[in-house]
């Protein structure tokens, strides 16, 4: 008696020991190597910033179901309307501000387009970070319902770029899917695995690896503790931090894109998706995309428009007319 006493004390022992290293490992794989952030990728702040925004609708708010305050802009249809109402989600580390154009080009062809700051970004809520993975979703679905109150029978359209697109495609293998007729995908980030990403996405995005492996080993026990600790860091420019977000947290990082595999997204859509991107992506292989999606979905429609770079598919004059227009085309003969 006395042996299994002691026994089974030992094997408790031992278990708490390695239950401990385990801990001390994670918590050195945290805390190893700070998060340094890229140098600034100056393709990316030339293009966004040679945008025109001088007749960019102020900002709106509305209330999330937690009572957090949003933001959007909002395009009224410039007439003749199509009758379609598009929600255009921008990219990682930006705003509404940067899908200014695109979001202009829909709504002067007739497309009413709204373009919220997803929670994290630009003006709603705190910068860099959310509360939980699927906050993102549950706001997207509040926004859908501020659309509806104006609009209760409109198609709408998901538009998602970089980030944002992979966000979109997430969305579109989700339970909240039936909410829009098609999504759009404008040169999507699929995840680090994925056959389309460069390397550090071309030098945009800087992650601290052993922190993100640490807290997924917290994951697999249960723990959620440290996901408030910054794990991406992104090549924006010096002082910019009142427009961009230089850096995510594990859980905006997790939320703000596709799965882990894209693929399961993707094979759980049931609604058409269209994926865009410029020939000359300095982030994406935007040549890989076709492959890469087809491989599940044979039906995915790709595109690309030779001359343009990552934001140049939401900003340069040829893409958004492209885009735009077979919006709008899409629309009339659905």
């Amino acid at each position: 008696m006395v042996a299994m006493i002691v026994s089974t004390a030992s094997k408790i022992i031992l278990w708490c020991l390695a239950v401990a290293g385990l801990l001390g490992l994670v918590l050195a794989g945290m805390i190893a190597s700070p998060l340094r952030a890229p140098p600034e990728l100056t393709s990316i702040s030339r293009t966004a910033g040679a945008v025109d925004r001088s007749t960019m609708p102020g900002l709106e708010r509305f209330n999330a179901r937690d009572g957090t305050e949003l933001a959007y802009r909002h395009y009224p249809a410039r007439a003749p309307g199509s009758g379609q109402i598009a929600v255009l989600v921008h990219g990682s580390s930006g705003s509404s501000l940067a899908v200014h154009a695109l979001a202009k080009g829909l709504a002067e062809r007739g497309v009413e387009t709204w373009a919220p700051d997803i929670r994290g970004h630009g003006a709603s809520g705190t910068r860099g970070d959310i509360g939980y993975v699927g906050q993102l979703e549950d706001d997207l679905s509040d926004f859908v319902g501020l659309i509806r109150k104006a609009s209760p029978a409109a198609p709408l359209t998901l538009i998602g770029h970089s980030a944002g697109g992979g966000f979109a495609l997430r969305v579109a293998g989700s339970p909240i899917l039936n909410q829009f007729v098609r999504t759009v995908l404008l040169a999507p980030y699929l995840g680090y695995a994925a056959p389309t990403n460069r390397p550090n996405s071309g030098g945009w995005a800087s992650a601290d690896i052993p922190r993100i492996i640490a807290l997924s080993l917290l994951h697999r026990i249960g723990l959620e503790c440290c996901d408030a600790l910054p794990v991406v860091a992104f090549a924006v420019p010096p002082n910019s931090g009142k427009i961009l977000v230089p850096a995510y947290t594990e859980r905006l990082r997790g939320n703000f894109g596709a799965h882990r595999d894209f693929q399961t997204d993707l094979a759980a859509a049931t609604k058409p998706v269209i994926i865009y991107s410029g020939a000359d992506d300095e982030l994406m292989l935007s040549d890989k995309y076709a492959d890469a999606v087809r491989a599940v979905r044979p039906g995915v429609d790709v595109r690309l428009i030779d001359g343009v770079n990552h934001m140049g598919i939401v900003s340069d004059p040829a893409a958004v007319s492209v885009i735009a227009d077979d919006l709008v085309k899409a629309g009339s003969s659905s």
